[in-house]
């Protein structure tokens, strides 16, 4: 089959970050790199009495200097946090919305917990104030389509958009329905996901996780793959990317970042951790297939790194049955271990730094974590200079989903 026979590659032009530790690619980036950690006491209003502690907040974020007040009204911080980021994927990407036709750009989030800020501010005047003082917003901006629905009516795009109300893993399968899009026809899709879960409400409805670690230790909040893990601290925030057919990226000389190589998913059942090893050994396979990879090509994998013993050491042995030998060679890492995991955000934060590390050829290190307590080859203390030509990027959901993508280099598409 020649290169011109071959199904239509989705590749990786555009990159927009808002992270708890750092807005904009090149802060995330140097503080993944030098694995600061960033995770503090909730500063949030309201939050102060909470049995949650510690979690990754984005800071000196101010959405009006990159949303305009007419879309601020409407919607919530998790969809600020997207659209900032679409306009720094699209910057990044040299993508101009109002070139070409409307119908050949689409816009697909994933979202696992909605509006939750601004659902709350507007019951507290529902029953404080009465009925008549509920905005007509309220209607969508909790929605967790909203993020999908404002990106693309501010940027014109009217090709095939949609979003994946899901756990975690669910970050991972809005770029799998990207790639299956630029598949299919669309140019360019803007994809990824945000979250804001810090509100007092949002905070709520997280506290029956039970893998939600309650240390108000920063220090020793989320410690993956250690033997004192206790859980994982959240965080808030994301990453959107833009991608594209690769013949349409070169056409217009874009930069090609990365290719969308292989993806796959599974489902194992809500804080099954045991079981799901079988579910993640079997996405990371499948995804190696669809990407055409053999387990040792694979130079390094950023883990979904839970943070409760039985799911880690799931995770290890997952990466045992579906890499063979090659499982204990290959450097594993989790940068999110110094900023939370972000719900559905935190695979996509993953993916950012994932890219990141193919073009520098640097693997970032671990923070705070020291002493590992499994048989996996972690990078910790300092990041790991060496030639990286794919990665593998895992994912998991509190709600039972698993999702891997194989990640390749842009200069091996």
């Amino acid at each position: 089959m020649t290169d011109d026979q071959a199904p239509r590659r989705a590749v990786l032009t555009g990159i927009g970050v808002i992270a708890p530790n750092g807005v904009g690619t090149d802060d995330f980036w140097k503080a993944v790199q030098e694995g600061a950690s960033v995770l503090g006491p909730i500063s949030r209003e309201g939050c102060g009495d909470q049995p949650l502690r510690v979690a990754g907040e984005v800071r000196g974020f101010e959405p009006s200097g990159s949303v305009e007040e007419r879309y601020l009204v409407q919607t919530d911080r998790f969809t600020h946090f997207a659209m900032a980021a679409a306009d720094l994927a699209l910057a990044d990407a040299a993508l101009d919305p109002t070139a070409g036709s409307p119908f050949s750009v689409g816009v697909v989030t994933a979202a696992g917990s909605g509006g939750g800020e601004f659902g709350q501010r507007e019951l507290q005047q529902l029953w404080g104030r009465g009925p008549e003082y509920v905005g007509p917003y309220q209607s969508i901006a909790w929605f967790y389509a909203a993020s999908t629905g404002q990106v693309s009516i501010r940027g014109g795009f009217k090709g095939p958009c949609g979003v994946v109300a899901s756990d975690e893993a669910g970050g991972l399968d809005a770029l799998a329905h990207a790639a299956r899009a630029i598949r299919r026809g669309t140019e360019a899709v803007v994809v990824g996901a945000a979250e804001a879960p810090l509100a007092p409400y949002s905070m709520v409805c997280q506290l029956g996780y039970p893998e939600l670690s309650r240390s108000a230790d920063p220090d020793s909040a989320y410690l993956p793959f250690t033997a004192q893990a206790a859980g994982f601290a959240p965080a808030e925030g994301g990453a959107m990317f833009v991608v594209e057919s690769r013949a349409a990226a070169a056409a217009r000389g874009a930069r090609i970042r990365a290719q969308l190589a292989g993806h796959a998913a599974t489902f194992t059942g809500a804080s099954r951790w045991a079981e799901s090893r079988e579910g993640l050994a079997r996405a990371v396979r499948g995804a190696l297939r669809e990407a055409h990879c053999a387990p040792d090509e694979i130079d390094v994998v950023f883990a979904d790194a839970l943070g409760t013993p039985e799911a880690d050491l799931a995770e290890v042995l997952a990466l045992r049955d579906a890499l063979g030998d090659h499982a204990g060679r290959v450097p594993v890492t989790a940068p999110k271990a110094g900023f939370g995991r972000a719900y559905c955000g935190a695979p996509m934060l993953d993916v950012a730094a994932a890219v990141l590390a193919l073009e520098q050829g640097v693997i970032p290190p671990t923070p705070r974590v020291t002493k590992v307590c499994h048989e996996v080859d972690l990078v910790t203390r300092y990041a790991r200079s060496c030639e990286l030509r794919t990665a593998l990027v895992l994912s998991r959901g509190l709600m039972g989903s698993n999702a891997a993508l194989v990640l390749r280099r842009g200069q091996e598409v």
